[in-house]
């Protein structure tokens, strides 16, 4: 399960590592960590994900941004209250492209609000699930 954690909403999405895809789920539009921890238990009861993918944002020069720690903190509490890993990855341009993929699916302007959060969570979790496809091959090319 992959999240986009913003302040106002977090976009979350599936994946399937046996596949290598991932696809947009619904957004959380929660204002206190008790909401959002509740949306997100519901949704773990149903998809009984093996492990978390939290975007992790970046500035273009590298530095962390501002949300950076509240999205570390959120891994943290999903850890905490699932027990399920956290894995971290780069979510720059993720936004951009989710949006590209909405506008070539005919959704554009403000019809992109209410989606945007959520593509760009399967963004994020389609970045992790190639790098995991890449290792795997890695190390079934390197299998004895």
């Amino acid at each position: 399960m992959g999240f986009d954690f913003g302040e106002r909403r977090i976009g979350v999405a599936t994946g399937n590592v046996s596949i290598g895809l991932a696809a947009p789920l619904t957004t959380i539009h929660a204002a206190s960590n008790v909401d959002r921890l509740a949306a997100i238990a519901k949704l773990f009861n149903e998809w009984q994900p093996d492990q978390f993918v939290v975007g992790q944002p970046r500035h273009a020069d590298d530095q962390p941004h501002k949300i950076a720690h509240l999205a570390k903190k959120f891994g943290n509490r999903l850890q905490e209250n699932f027990k399920r890993p956290v894995v971290y990855v780069d979510e720059t341009l993720s936004s951009t492209e989710a949006s590209r993929q909405l506008v070539e699916r005919g959704i554009t302007g403000r019809e992109q609000k209410d989606k945007l959060d959520a593509f760009a969570a399967a963004v994020i979790l389609q970045s992790w699930l190639n790098e995991y496809a890449v290792q795997a091959q890695g190390d079934t090319n390197h299998a004895a």
